[in-house]
């Protein structure tokens, strides 16, 4: 299981996810980056993610669709603003696609990927939300356990490649 890190929120619009990933930095993130291996871990079980759809880049587009247990889905379009390979990945959900602005932007996720010596990845995935407000609802949502479950998942499969 990968281990925590205690790295703090920069503000209080910020929630962080950071660990030592038992697995290669290239593997980690070819997992954030390649849509067949997105949709194996992204969702918090007993959620799924039936499709991802993504353009790579910066000023790419995303859509990762995660479904509930009863089978409704729920889309998640956005844009890639900043696109570093094998380091750093900055998306949000400000836009949906080609810069076309989203109705309600929520937050946008800045993460990054560092050796950790060994075939180990130091992982750390900042959510930066609009408001306050967004934040507080994003944790209660259950952000903490549902992306550190996510980040168990991605570890795992993460081991596999």
């Amino acid at each position: 299981m990968a281990t925590k890190l205690d790295i703090a929120p920069a503000n209080d619009r910020e929630l962080v996810v950071a660990r030592i990933i038992d697995a290669p930095r290239e593997n980690v993130y070819r997992c954030w980056t390649d849509p067949k291996l997105v949709t194996q871990w992204f969702s918090p079980k007993p959620w799924t993610t039936p499709r991802a759809e993504m353009d790579v880049r910066t000023g790419g587009s995303s859509l990762v669709v995660m479904a509930g247990p009863d089978g409704n889905e729920f889309p998640n379009p956005g844009v890639f603003l900043e696109v570093i390979a094998g380091e750093k990945i900055v998306f949000t959900d400000a836009y949906t696609q080609a810069w076309e602005p989203s109705e309600k932007p929520f937050m946008t996720g800045v993460l990054t990927f560092e050796d950790a010596g060994e075939g180990k990845t130091r992982y750390v995935a900042r959510v930066r939300h609009w408001s306050v407000a967004d934040r507080e609802q994003h944790e209660a949502m259950g952000f903490h356990a549902g992306w550190g479950q996510c980040t168990d998942q991605l570890e795992n499969l993460a081991k596999t490649l």
